[in-house]
This record gives C-alpha cells, structure tokens and sequence, in this order.
C-alpha cells in the first residue's frame, strides 16, 4: 500500500530536516520549500495528500500560500505548523479550512498523529492550544463541523478515563449522574475514532492530557 505523500514548507532548513526525520518513517516526504510561492509552485507540482504549512514564510505568508494552495488542490489537506499559540491565527487557519494546527514545541509528539488525523478527514488541534481556548464562540465554531475537537468537559472525563476511573467514579468527581459520562464517553469516542478504554488512555497520554 503506497505512502501518504506529504510536501513541507518552512524557512529553517534545520526545522525542515528534523520534520522529515519526524515523518518519512510513515509517510513520503515528496518535497519542501522555503516560502510561500515556492510551496504552491511545489504543490501544484507535485500534487501532495498533504501540505504542511508554517505561518511566518517569507514572500508569500504561509496563511495566503495555503488559501491558494487550497484553491488549486482542494482534496489536499493543509496543517499549519507555529510557533505561534495566538487564538487569532487559530481562527484565521480553521476559516482557510485548516486540518491541522500544530505549535513547533509539541511538533515531536503530535505531528505524526496529526498528519494521520488529517488524512482521515478529522481535525488535529494542539493540545496544548486546546487548553487555552476560554472563548465559547471559538470553541463553538471549532466544535460545529470538526468532529475532532473535544469539548472541556470532554477533556475533563477524557483525563479521568485515562486515570482508570469508572463511569460512576468520574460522575461523583464531576458531579454528575453515570448516564450524562457514559453519554459524553460515547461522545468522545465518536469524535477521536476510537473506543476501548486501553486507546483512549494512550491518546490522552499522546497528547499530554495527563
């Protein structure tokens, strides 16, 4: 079974090499480029499954280079991959369609996962970030459409299922009945395709939610 093909773009030659090390064990890296108008000219090339995108390229910003590689090759899925945690350019990368949103500092941990996330059709967002987002209509927009974003209350019983807590034990952390867990439980495991308790531990351990 042939590779997802995957093409790279950021301006640090050093940031690029360590991302293929990170991905070409499981996918094929067909390519990277420097800046933004480089990217599309190697996107539209060499037509990639999908595309990662870093924000701050030079020539053309990484936003405006995925907008249009988005309009060239809309089956391509685009992840931006920042240094940048700022809710703004998380709004401005889920309005481009966006499946992926991953910060540089968990790039080592999370970026496979992403990549694989997206490729199902999901999408990936920091986990880190995910904790930061206080803002409802964010998480409301982020929530409506991306199955893959769970909710705070989901993270909460995510961690607890994780922990080897039953559905009535995380009910009388939370203050909750056992139906509303095992309702959110279900939920959960509809949104991160998965469902035993022994992958659903490992996400959460995956993605630092312990």
């Amino acid at each position: 079974m042939p590779r997802a093909r995957v093409l790279l773009g950021d301006d640090h030659a050093m940031v690029g090499e360590a991302l293929r090390k990170i991905l070409e064990p499981e996918f094929e890296v067909v390519g990277a480029a420097a800046d933004g108008k480089a990217l599309l000219t190697e996107a539209i090339r060499l037509k990639p499954d999908a595309v990662l995108v870093d924000i701050s390229m030079p020539v053309v910003n990484g936003l405006e280079a995925a907008r249009r590689i988005r309009r060239e090759l809309p089956e391509a899925k685009i992840l931006f991959l920042t240094m940048h945690p700022d809710l703004s350019y998380l709004r401005d990368a889920m309005k481009l369609g966006a499946s992926g949103y991953v910060l540089k500092s968990s790039a080592a941990r999370e970026l496979v996962t992403a990549v694989r996330t997206a490729l199902r059709g999901k999408t990936y967002l920091a986990a880190d970030l995910l904790e930061t987002i206080k803002d409802p209509k964010l998480r409301k927009d982020l929530e409506s459409g991306r199955g893959r974003v769970l909710t705070g209350r989901q993270l909460e019983i995510l961690r607890l299922i994780a922990s080897g807590k039953s559905n009535k034990e995380i009910a009388d952390v939370l203050g909750l009945r056992a139906g509303t867990v095992s309702f959110h439980r279900v939920a959960i495991a509809r949104k991160l395709g998965i469902s035993t308790t022994a992958e659903l531990t490992h996400y959460a351990i995956e993605h630092g939610l312990l």
